[in-house]
């Protein structure tokens, strides 16, 4: 008799216990079963994460910099740039002295919230090219005309291993410091020439003078 007994614990004990299942209702009304063993289960394949919504790029040319990218930010564009209209390589570092001349992308145009623009801009005592100025480039494999661009902006299109000399251009001896202040007056190798790791000369004056 007691033996029979102990069997039927033994017997009750080894029993799986119920598969208890908790039902959450997610975002949109959907409901989701979650095992309360603590299993982790696969996300379902129409779990994705919300398209960016499209929106009307505004106007921002004419605007402050800062006030620019503030307006974007309030219409959920969050992704900005912004670069020197004049081609002089110039960092935006203190953006309310500066003010946008053009944008990349055409005010009025749908665009998604995840899109970059890129503001072009000059500072505020400075006008507006009637188009960016493009910095130079050595895409050809050839030396590209330095004339009239800033000092920075040509060392930034050569390869980092060129030997890079500048010159002041005037009489004065002046040394090169903030180089995207200084304009290329002249140039050697002469612009054209074959890029083939040769060091490159330049002479240059401050933007507001005139070359020699």
């Amino acid at each position: 008799m007691g033996s029979s007994g102990n069997d039927q614990k033994n017997t009750a004990s080894s029993k799986p216990a119920p598969r208890v299942t908790v039902t959450a209702t997610a975002a949109g009304g959907k409901a989701t079963s979650i095992p309360a063993s603590g299993v982790t289960t696969s996300a379902s394949k129409d779990d994705k994460p919300p398209a960016a919504g499209r929106k009307a790029v505004p106007t921002f040319v004419g605007m402050g910099l800062q006030s620019a990218q503030d307006a974007a930010q309030e219409q959920g564009f969050y992704s900005l740039k912004s670069h020197d209209s004049l081609g002089r390589d110039r960092m935006q570092i203190l953006d309310r002295d500066w003010k946008v001349c053009s944008q990349n992308v055409k005010a009025g145009t749908a665009a998604g919230t995840d899109t970059t623009l890129d503001f072009g801009s000059v500072k505020l005592t400075e006008t507006c090219p009637s188009k960016d100025m493009k910095a130079p480039s050595t895409a050809g494999g050839k030396i590209p005309d330095f004339t009239g661009k800033s000092v920075k902006a040509a060392r930034a299109a050569l390869d980092p291993s060129t030997s890079f000399t500048v010159k002041d251009a005037s009489d004065a001896r002046r040394w090169i410091l903030v180089e995207s202040n200084w304009k290329v007056c002249t140039q050697s190798p002469a612009a054209g020439t074959a890029l083939k790791g040769q060091p490159v000369t330049l002479g240059a004056v401050k933007f507001d003078e005139t070359c020699p």
